[in-house]
């Protein structure tokens, strides 16, 4: 299974932390992990490579220079490592047809199978959106000429690469920036829904990509308490500004992540 993963020096615990509930949710599994940089030093990779060899999978990394994107419209405080996952398919290998990329302020609890094997012959991404009603209203207004139906997060995507590297110009990104400075919030998310939401297959965002903040919206809404979750939920997002590593952290799922953070920080 390919496995996407962006980040720099200040998210690699988090990312350990990921990676360690993916290989213990899916043992039978072999990863190869592609980490995407252009910031790490050489000793963080070697340690991120041999955190990952030593559970028995391969990391390969994909360091990008920087004079990629050295004329990208940059926003704010959002620099131009955004367009990595955007523009993935320009340097994952070429045999690389479809892949999952993953946050690293997630934990995988249950087996990735059935959406990483999910039909996306059709589609540039799969991903789900958080049925929240009046933040879907309000994104679907912000990209309001763009059509927008639902608005996804970019956390958790299945991605084609065989159909991206047909069909996104990095041209046509650039463009959708400088017209949309104004308004883009969370840019790569802004984006891909600008651009790509008409091509994106819809999943089970309680299966796939549990928001952590709104346990006890789902909980009442859509009667899913805890055991349920256990059992079937694949992936649970710690979205927003409040993380699980943090000491302030008061979250539902706070003990979950402190045994995934001790399995994977302890050597």
């Amino acid at each position: 299974m390919n496995i996407l993963v962006t980040l720099n020096s200040s998210y690699i615990n988090p990312l350990k932390v990921m990676f360690k509930s993916l290989f213990i949710s899916n043992s039978e599994v072999d990863f190869t992990i592609y980490l995407m940089h252009s910031s790490l030093s050489k000793e963080e990779v070697a340690m991120l490579e041999n955190f990952v060899q030593t559970e028995g999978n391969t990391l390969v990394e994909i360091p990008i220079h920087d004079h990629y994107f050295a004329d990208a419209p940059i926003l704010k405080h959002y620099s131009k490592e955004m367009y990595y996952r955007l523009l993935a398919h320009k340097f994952l290998p070429n045999d690389v047809e479809k892949i999952l990329y993953l946050d690293p302020d997630i934990l995988v609890i249950n087996k990735l199978n059935s959406l990483y094997d999910m039909d996306i012959s059709e589609y540039l991404y799969a991903a789900a959106y958080h049925d929240r009603a009046k933040v879907n209203e309000l994104n679907k207004i912000r990209f309001k000429e763009y059509e927008v139906e639902n608005y996804y997060n970019s956390g958790v995507l299945l991605m084609n690469v065989t159909k991206q590297r047909k069909e996104m110009k990095e041209q046509e990104i650039f463009d959708f920036v400088n017209e949309n400075k104004k308004k883009l919030i969370l840019p790569d998310q802004d984006i891909i829904n600008g651009l790509y939401s008409k091509e994106i297959k819809n999943i089970d965002e309680v299966k796939y990509n549990f928001d952590a903040r709104f346990y006890l919206y789902y909980k009442i809404t859509n009667k899913i308490d805890m055991d349920y979750i256990i059992e079937n939920t694949a992936i649970i997002h710690f979205c927003g500004k409040k993380k699980p590593w943090l000491k302030n952290y008061t979250g539902k799922f706070h003990s979950l992540y402190k045994y995934f953070e001790r399995e994977a920080l302890r050597h």
